[in-house]
């Protein structure tokens, strides 16, 4: 007698085709984020994604963790002009100077809000109430008026590349909002 193959799973229609994506989709996107650092460093890739695919970012995130020395706010807020430089020919990583130079700020402007006392989980799930918002499961939008306010006070605190539509794509990834489709399996299990 034959085995019964196990019943595909349902996801996202973006997740179907690339197993890279697939991966992603299964094991974090949507999931609550409530550590500071890794909040922050996802922020950061989202940030280089700017105009590329998130695919580009995964494949390369080892590299990126590499050049930044594992996201490290207080290391990366410490990196003058010589490791700006040495980023631009690192091929690990996506070598945009303007996007490189915004992470170290981004490591700043983290470490000034520890320095308030303010950590960065408590600043980010504080806009929603300290609890994932879902999404409908049928459109996913590019921003939101909520990224746009969480945009705004995020450059208010001297963060860059962090447009509403940069922080709606970081939402969704940190689980701040769940935006899996209705069919999908991950959407289920929450």
């Amino acid at each position: 007698m034959a085995e019964r193959a196990a019943p595909a799973k349902t996801r996202c229609a973006w997740a179907e085709s690339d197993p890279v994506m697939t991966l992603y989709h299964d094991t974090e996107w949507g999931l609550p984020v409530r550590d500071s650092r890794m909040l922050w460093e996802m922020l950061m890739l989202e940030g280089f994604q700017a105009g590329l695919s998130w695919r580009t970012i995964l494949l390369r995130r080892e590299g990126f963790r590499a050049a930044f020395q594992g996201f490290v706010p207080e290391t990366v807020a410490s990196f003058g002009p010589a490791d700006v430089e040495r980023l631009m020919v690192d091929p690990g990583i996506i070598r945009a100077r303007a996007k490189i130079e915004a992470t170290i700020g981004g490591a700043r402007a983290y470490l000034a809000m520890q320095a308030e006392g303010l950590s960065f989980s408590d600043f980010a799930w504080g806009f929603t109430g300290g609890k994932p918002i879902r999404g409908n499961g049928v459109t996913l939008p590019a921003e939101t008026p909520l990224s746009l306010e969480i945009s705004k006070a995020l450059k208010a605190r001297g963060f860059k590349f962090v447009g509403p539509v940069i922080v709606y794509a970081w939402m969704q990834a940190v689980g701040l909002v769940d935006d899996h489709a209705r069919t999908c399996f991950c959407r289920k299990r929450r």
